[in-house]
């Protein structure tokens, strides 16, 4: 190998780092440029009753369209489009409740400029991010959020790197800003994200992963000696006393019966079911969600609940490894 290639792969990492630490470093001299601007550019976006059309042209629009998509899946109903297509119909999908979110490091794109006029011309409200608060972007906006970065990370501070980052990081800053005006929950979060693993567990009910058939109901009068052997075919761990209309008297683990054959030894196959069992078992509806189901398990490290009608009937169990949706 080229002796020069090999002192330059010596230094990758550190010119990595170096670019990561210049990028991380232009995020946080973004806070000092947090002012009343940033509060109005919220204020606009939360009251917007159309949607937030966020336009960029280059790597600002590439930034763009990730900032739609994270105010989309956040409870702020928005999407990118690019000035250059405007030209040629796009501009119909515009209301006057719309919002225009613009993207620009300079302020002066020359195809962001010429659709600013008919963003004008229809009223909408332009909130703009730039570096430069004195460009014809931030003048005719009505409200700049300032994004300016000493350099870019790149070594000859031409290629966009912490300019974009910096813009990246202050659009996820809007985002979270309009998730808190909005009291945005993860429940909300998860009909925005149906088919991820929290959507996952906050949409699935008892109803949904409980299992029904061959459920170990032991009767309370039944000796512990047979009870182990009904709660071993159980696969459960655990085995359920009910009354003759089906409804929960109480529930015995497996770890009950360890604890008792230890305490009475011997005189453990003189006892029954009654006199270890717990008889205030978790219950659930079967429209209770896995979320709050694995929220119970955990405050009382229990690793299954009982699933029962509004008249305590036994209707099915869930363990923690149903939870695993």
């Amino acid at each position: 190998m080229d002796k020069t290639i090999e002192r330059r792969l010596e230094k990758v990492c550190d010119w990595g780092g170096q670019a990561l630490k210049e990028e991380a470093q232009a995020i946080l001299e973004l806070l000092p440029q947090l002012d009343d601007n940033f509060t109005k550019a919220v204020e606009i976006m939360y009251n917007c009753h159309g949607k937030i059309i966020v336009t960029g042209v280059g790597k600002s629009g590439n930034i763009g369209a990730k900032i739609a998509a994270t105010l989309a899946s956040t409870g702020t109903p928005a999407f990118f489009i690019n000035p250059l297509d405007v030209y040629h119909g796009d501009l119909g999908v515009m209301t006057a409740d719309d919002v225009v979110l613009a993207l620009s490091n300079s302020g002066q794109t020359d195809e962001l400029l010429r659709f600013i006029p008919m963003v004008l011309h229809m009223n909408i409200p332009i909130i703009s991010m730039t570096g430069n608060p004195n460009s014809l972007l931030a003048k005719y906006s009505n409200a700049h959020i300032r994004v300016y970065v000493r350099k870019e990370a790149c070594p000859l501070n031409l290629a966009p790197t912490s300019s974009t980052t910096a813009a990246l990081a202050m659009g996820d800053a809007l985002a979270i800003a309009l998730m808190q005006m909005r009291d945005f929950r993860p429940q909300d979060f998860a009909q925005f994200h149906p088919g991820g693993e929290l959507g996952k567990r906050l949409l699935t009910t008892a109803a949904d992963v409980m299992r029904t058939n061959d459920l170990p109901i032991i009767p309370q009068e039944m000796h512990l000696g047979e009870a182990i052997i009904r709660v071993s075919k159980g696969q459960l761990g655990l085995g359920v006393s009910l009354t003759d209309d089906h409804q929960v008297i109480g529930l015995i683990t497996d770890g009950d019966i360890r604890r008792a054959m230890e305490r009475w030894q011997a005189k453990f196959f003189d006892h029954t079911v009654s006199d270890i069992m717990t008889r205030t078992p978790k219950l659930v509806l079967p429209s209770t969600k896995i979320s709050e189901i694995q929220r119970i398990m955990n405050q009382h490290k229990i690793h299954t609940v009982l699933v029962v009608d509004e008249e305590k009937r036994l209707l099915g169990v869930v363990d923690h490894y149903a939870c695993m949706v």
